[in-house]
């Protein structure tokens, strides 16, 4: 089970690092960060696991830059702000979706991390 993100005042903790591929082996199906060529099971699970959890706290970063950068499109300040309709057509989210992230990314811009709060992922 993936642990929860880590908020602005917990440290982030370094996942481990993810590589790229030369672009010939990536063009491999076969290959993914070069765990085909482990033998070991304990060797191959370890580092899948390293991957799996660097993959999540990528995606929980991730999904946190979304929200902020929804929230600062719709932001009505701006001239040229965006809808949630408009915000949900461009990241191909449902427009109930972009509302919640508009409203997540303007919570972690304001730095408020509550009992209240709820992640919309």
């Amino acid at each position: 089970m993936a642990e929860p993100t880590p908020r602005r005042n917990e440290p982030r903790l370094r996942p481990a690092p993810l590589l790229f591929e030369p672009a010939e082996v990536a063009a491999d199906p076969e290959h993914f960060f070069d765990l085909e060529s482990i033998d070991d099971p304990r060797a191959l699970l370890a580092r899948a696991t390293e991957l799996t959890q660097a993959f999540r706290a990528a995606t929980d970063r991730a999904v946190e830059f979304q929200a902020m950068a929804a929230a600062q499109l719709a932001d009505p300040r701006r001239f040229d702000r965006l809808t949630p309709a408009d915000i949900a057509a461009q990241a191909e989210w449902t427009e109930d979706y972009a509302k919640k992230m508009v409203e997540f990314g303007r919570d972690l811009m304001r730095g408020v991390e509550g009992p209240g709060h709820v992640d919309p992922v």
